[in-house]
């Protein structure tokens, strides 16, 4: 179970939890990143110092503590970990406070990726820090700036605001001498001694809105507080690992997640190098644990149709793969049409994905990654000079070249190098941007795109006095084009496409709405093949909305007429609440959709509180939404008044005397309520059952109606949830009362025991899909995990808006009677019992679902 520890939620918490995650049958505590992070972090990604085991969270001694109690309920622990960068600024770093002191001569100076030889000669040697929160003439006319004692670090530095900037050794004498007075910017002569003083430092000042033009030094996407590791460096790796492996070596740590692999140089090299790194080190486990291999998932975005390397030592991916395809699962392709017609009737938007996509790359370039967009011609550039053949490729036209290649990009990145070139996988991916390119790009630049695919991979074993240029330029390119992916995409076009909701979040293929039968079982299938161990989920701390949420929004699918109509009545309904044509129509539709989603089951229109706080909550995911979106506000320079009068019709709907549009739209969530509940059944029992190793997000035991972070990160109610599992009941008599969600925890406890009692079933079985008769086939996902004379069978029925009574989990009697499952000879004739009721059911060559299903999912497998 994946589990965020904070300072709220420390080790000691998790300690009282282990006998309820034995209980439940969990196997391991995957924990969120446990190294020293910022002060406050709420999710430890912004780590500050990789030596030492973050002191709010109860340090090395907290985490000891927390792995024996773990071990004592014969449970393991994995753990997230964050090679690709640091968080800097304020003044807790050591290692980037001594990067600003001593500049390139710094001991760390080659542990941050900073380009020390940066096209603009006025940043030769400095590190620009895009901090300030006025123009840098501002900022020094302010008196902000002010020259301070470090007693703690024994020097002079700058202060602004809560951030410290180290000055020179080599400047203190001079310092000193004139004293601190005579750098007081309140006066004429002291402003330009400071600022004098300031051009002679490792670093630059900057206001932070131009970091997207100029910084010289790679971020986590465009986050100005999170700084890019050289990982590749062995002594880097080294450095940053070595509390982690010792931990591993002691018995302390099982295995690992790899966040953001695609932002390194080289994820596969940074992937084989851990990988042996752990497997150096596992002679030195304690007992029993010395036998076992550690656990290696990477965070990976897969694009359509591309493949995770087989060569990268690891287990598998962290399974947003397995998210996207159990969604497009629950989504009716019916519903495809009518919702995208009815998105661009609304919205005046495209219900095509791709021109959303292709049009929020554009932007971003342009405004957050312009400076990476130059570095990356600048590499270019310089191998184009290195050829007479392709010396007059002039760096503007490789730009605007790059922008079209960028643009059309299907996937986040490829894994070239000078020598070998493209990978297998990558060539189609590259050819598919090339081919795109060509039909956007102006005539007159289309031969740079030929040059390029050279530069970039294309070209296997260059001149040897090229290679070194060549390696930088795809290197430029390959850490450009993921934050691309990430932040236009993901953080853009997401925010901006509302077809359908359901079908945007971390990993999805969002241009493909649907998936039959068919395709799902080919999908996992080639999971099982590929990579048996990866990890699945549904469910993750990154996700734009909650499992549960999704799968309620899925059955908009299958009525899309009705959605249309209930659109229509809100919008007339909200008239009095609307500021004019503020918000946009798209907006607002958007709005409705997560309101059905989310709205909390068992929240009824009147009561005041409860819709007040469910406002509050709705409200922090609609000031990030629009402001991702970027289209009437943004984050740079957010426009107050379109989201006053977004949030003024929030509010007003769900807090204001006229409670018709509320109880409105109360009324579809529940009409919804139990089909959406349906799905998050069928999704959790898939995720339980297909090959992999399942991840549990904390509180989704119960229905997970969350929404994008911070909202998916709040306090999870566990001794409710420990009370409703000592109850032991089946998921079938808790269906009677499925909105509590206990049915959920009651379906996972059953399937993960199940797990527990045939281990090799799961880790070693075959996946078998089963044939499934009638008139309903289509809509009934049935497969058999077999491994010898073991066997569990999983039924799954789609579309419950069609074959679920209404307002229940109970399956209609059309569908029980008139659809049947054909079982191999090998699985007839077998004394199976179904977990989801408890009931005893004899497997035979036919058997009805009638015999099989108490709701909407079944998991048979024979008595223990």
């Amino acid at each position: 179970m994946r589990m965020q520890f904070q300072k709220d939620f420390p080790f000691e918490r998790a300690i009282a939890l282990a006998p309820y995650l034995k209980a439940l049958g969990i196997s391991h505590l995957y924990s969120s990143p446990i190294l020293t992070a910022r002060a406050g972090s709420n999710h430890g990604y912004d780590v500050i110092d990789p030596t030492t085991v973050n002191p709010e969270l109860g340090g090395e001694e907290g985490f000891r503590a927390l792995v024996a109690a773990l071990r004592k309920e014969g449970l393991g622990i994995i753990v997230d970990i964050v090679p690709n960068h640091m968080a800097v600024g304020g003044d807790d770093n050591e290692w980037w406070l001594d990067v600003l002191a001593y500049g390139q001569g710094s001991r760390f100076g080659h542990f941050f990726d900073i380009d020390w030889e940066p096209a603009d000669p006025a940043l030769a040697g400095k590190v620009l820090l895009p901090t300030l929160g006025m123009t840098y003439g501002e900022a020094l006319r302010s008196g902000e700036l002010k020259i301070t004692r470090e007693a703690k670090r024994g020097g002079l530095a700058l202060r602004y605001a809560d951030h410290l900037f180290p000055l020179r050794p080599q400047d203190r004498y001079e310092i000193e001498e004139a004293g601190l007075d005579a750098y007081d910017a309140s006066t004429d002569e002291g402003r330009a001694r400071l600022h004098t003083l300031l051009e002679k430092q490792n670093w630059r000042l900057a206001y932070w809105m131009v970091a997207g033009d100029e910084i010289n030094w790679r971020r986590f996407f465009d986050v100005n507080e999170l700084a890019g590791l050289r990982i590749a460096d062995p002594a880097v790796f080294e450095a940053t690992h070595e509390k982690l492996l010792s931990l591993y070596a002691e018995g302390l740590i099982d295995g690992f997640r790899v966040d953001h692999v695609d932002g390194l140089m080289d994820p596969g090299g940074y992937s084989r190098r851990l990988r042996e790194h752990l497997d150096a080190r596992q002679s030195e486990r304690p007992g029993d644990l010395a036998k076992q291999r550690a656990y290696l998932v990477i965070e990976k975005i897969l694009g359509p149709g591309e493949h995770l390397a087989d060569d990268w030592g690891v287990d598998g991916a962290s399974g947003y793969d397995f998210m996207d395809d159990v969604s497009a699962l629950l989504h009716d392709p019916s519903g495809e049409k009518p919702l995208g017609a009815l998105w661009e009737k609304i919205s005046g938007r495209t219900s095509d994905f791709h021109v959303e996509e292709e049009a929020a790359r554009r932007e971003i370039l342009d405004r957050s990654f312009s400076a990476q967009l130059d570095q990356a011609a600048e590499a270019l550039h310089r191998v184009a000079r290195l050829d007479f053949e392709t010396r007059d490729t002039s760096r503007a036209a490789i730009r605007r070249a790059l922008v079209e290649l960028l643009a059309h990009f299907p996937a986040y990145r490829t894994y070239a190098n000078a020598i070998d070139g493209r990978t297998e996988d990558d060539k189609p991916i590259f050819a598919r941007a090339l081919d795109k390119a060509r039909v956007s790009i102006l005539p007159a630049d289309a031969p740079v795109l030929d040059v390029l695919d050279r530069f970039l991979g294309g070209d296997v074993a260059p001149p040897e006095e090229q290679r070194p240029l060549r390696d930088k330029a795809i290197r430029r390119f390959q850490q450009l084009s993921a934050p691309v992916a990430a932040k236009a995409v993901e953080d853009t076009a997401f925010y901006r496409y509302g077809k359908l909701l359901s079908r945007t979040d971390v990993g999805f293929d969002v241009a493909s709405f649907s998936n039959d039968v068919a395709t799902f079982h080919a999908k996992m299938a080639a999971k099982l093949a590929a990579f048996p161990d990866a990890m699945v989920t549904t469910a993750t701390h990154d996700h734009k909305r909650g499992e549960d949420v999704r799968a309620r929004l899925a059955v908009l699918s299958e009525v899309p007429d009705e959605w249309a109509a209930a659109l229509k009545r809100w919008n007339a309904l909200a008239e009095p609440l609307r500021d004019g044509e503020v918000p946009s129509p798209g907006d607002e539709a958007i709005l409705y959709q997560t309101l059905v989603g989310a709205w909390p089951l068992g929240l009824a229109p009147d009561d005041a509180d409860g819709c007040k706080a469910f406002a509050d909550r709705v409200a922090g995911w609609q000031e990030k939404a629009l402001r991702e979106s970027k289209l009437a506000t943004d984050w740079s320079a957010p426009n107050e008044p379109y989201e006053t009068a977004a949030r003024n019709l929030l509010t007003g709907l769900m807090t204001g005397p006229d409670a018709a549009l509320r109880t409105d739209i109360a009324a579809f969530a529940s009409r919804i309520g139990a089909a959406g509940a349906a799905n998050g059944l069928i999704q959790t029992l898939l995720r339980l059952t297909v090959p992999g190793v399942p991840d549990t997000y904390q509180g989704t035991e119960f229905w997970d109606l969350s929404l994008v972070d911070p909202d998916n990160r709040r306090p999870v109610d566990y001794p409710a949830r420990e009370a409703a599992l000592a109850r032991a009941t089946s998921a079938l008599d808790a269906a009677a009362h499925w909105r509590d969600g206990a049915v959920k925890q009651a379906l996972l406890a059953a399937a993960l025991t199940l797990r527990a009692d045939a281990p090799n079933l799961f880790a070693e079985g075959g996946y078998r899909p089963l044939e499934v008769q009638g008139p309903d086939a289509d809509d009934v996902v049935a497969f058999a995990r077999t491994l010898g004379d073991e066997a569990a069978i999983v039924v799954a029925l789609l579309r419950p808006t069609r074959h679920l009574e209404p307002g229940t989990l109970r399956p209609t009697k059309d569908l029980l009677q008139q659809n049947s499952i054909a079982l191999p000879q090998n699985l007839a004739a077998t004394q199976t019992i179904e977990r989801y009721s408890g009931r005893s059911v004899s497997l035979k060559p036919l058997i009805l679902l009638d015999e099989i299903l108490s709701g909407p999912i079944a998991l048979l497998a024979s008595r223990n």
